[in-house]
This record gives C-alpha cells, structure tokens and sequence, in this order.
C-alpha cells in the first residue's frame, strides 16, 4: 500500500473492539480524527453488529453525517435516520438456531426488528421478524459442534464478534455487501474506502476494501488478510489509522 496512491473517500469502522474501548467509549483521539476526517469531505460510516437503538447515539455524539450499517449489514440507514434497507433471517432458521441453544445449552442473544433479546425469547417466535442470532460459547469443543451445524446448512452467513461467540445472519448478509450498496448511494467505490474492525464479521469488508486495517487487538486471520494493522482500540487505533491514511 502506497500512501500517496490511496483516495479515501469512506471511512467504515466497526465498534466493539475497533472505536469503541473496553469502557464501550469514544476516545477524545478518536473523536477528534473522526471529526477531521468529516471537515476533509471524507464521510465516516459506522458499520456494526449492533442494531440501530445501541449505536445511534454514538453517531450523533460523532456528528456523522453519513449511513449507518447495523446488525452486520442486515439493516441499512439513510443519514436522515431512514430504514433504506432489511435482509431477515428466516422464521424456520430462527426456531433451528434457538433450538441448539437449548440443545447445547449456550449463552444466546438474538435481534429483531424491534428489541435484542437475551437469555430469554419472546412466546411465539412467528410474532416477530429476526435479523440475527448469536451464541456465545466458551467451550471450545461445544462450539465447534454448533459452528459444524450451522455450516452445514449453508443457508446462513455466519461470523463472530469475538472468538467464544458465533454471529449468524441471512445468507449473503455482511458489512461488505451492505458498503457496497452505500458506496453506490454516495457514487463512490470501494477502492475508496478504508475499512477498520477486529473479528471475523469485519472480515469481508477488511478484504473488500480498498484499504483494510486491522486492530493490534483483532483476532489474528484478520490481521492475516488486513492491509495495515493499526494501535488497540484501548489505545485509539482508529485514530492512527485515520492520521495515517487520511489525514497526512
């Protein structure tokens, strides 16, 4: 990577693990690159796997003026707060997967369009419509089985956020697609974005940008396929790499 040949345009940032520290903040670093970047007409899209409700603050604490990708590119946000775009994951999928939970016995965590569900799910599961499910399973050997089944289905899109969990979207759904169709929103490329995470869901949009930069504190295979690793997110790695790359 030439520093001089690169255009960014889009800066994509996941949260947990990436801008966010392990106090869930903002660093004032972080803050005050992301706010540089924006003055530069570089627009700044925050690309998670949470869902709207537990990020939308933080992009107006940021003042974003751009998109926003949440729960892993399964819902796409206009900058005036609009829902663009919804990928569901579909009800027989979600009765499985909430069926091995309880197989298994794991830890769950499960989105809809209204609410995150924890460690418990709603009556009637037809009542509602589902945009991720998650497990998180410290047991290595358990959640190999899990990760097997869920494989061989090959109807799901299946990720982590962290290495004891699995994240589990619709086929075809990742932050990388849903840039994709920001980037055509914007009239930009990809080769125009640089794209910053730490876990497997960062993965394809870490691979498909023009500029992909790892954490220091991101699981290993990203650093393996990242372009540039950056600081720890507890040592505003998101600001480096927005100096680095953008700023300089």
């Amino acid at each position: 990577m030439e520093k001089g040949k690169m255009d960014i345009k889009l800066i994509a940032l996941d949260m947990d693990g990436t801008l966010l520290n392990d106090g869930h903040q903002v660093s004032d670093e972080n803050q005050k690159a992301i706010r540089e970047a924006e003055a530069k007409g570089v627009k700044v899209v925050l690309s998670t796997g949470r869902n709207l409700a537990t990020c939308r603050d933080y992009a107006v604490s940021l003042e974003l003026s751009s998109y926003l990708v949440t729960i892993n590119g399964a819902e796409i946000w206009s900058p005036e707060g609009e829902l663009v775009e919804r990928n569901p994951v579909s009800l027989p999928l979600m009765e499985w997967m909430y069926g091995l939970s309880k197989k298994y016995n794991t830890h769950f965590w499960a989105i809809s369009t209204e609410r995150v569900y924890r460690k418990e799910m709603p009556e009637n599961l037809a009542d509602h419509e589902w945009l991720k499910f998650g497990f998180d399973i410290p047991d290595d050997e358990v959640r190999e089985v899990v990760l097997k089944l869920l494989r061989d289905k090959k109807e799901l899109e299946i990720s982590n956020s962290a290495p004891t969990n699995i994240e589990v979207n619709a086929i075809g759904i990742n932050k990388a697609e849903a840039l994709k169709k920001v980037c055509g929103f914007l009239g930009i490329g990809m080769e125009n974005v640089m794209a910053v995470g730490d876990s497997m869901n960062d993965m394809m949009m870490i691979k498909e940008a023009g500029l992909g930069v790892a954490m220091g504190n991101a699981q290993p295979v990203i650093k393996d396929e990242a372009d540039w690793v950056t600081a720890t997110n507890n040592e505003s790695g998101v600001a480096k790499a927005i100096e680095e790359w953008v700023l300089n």
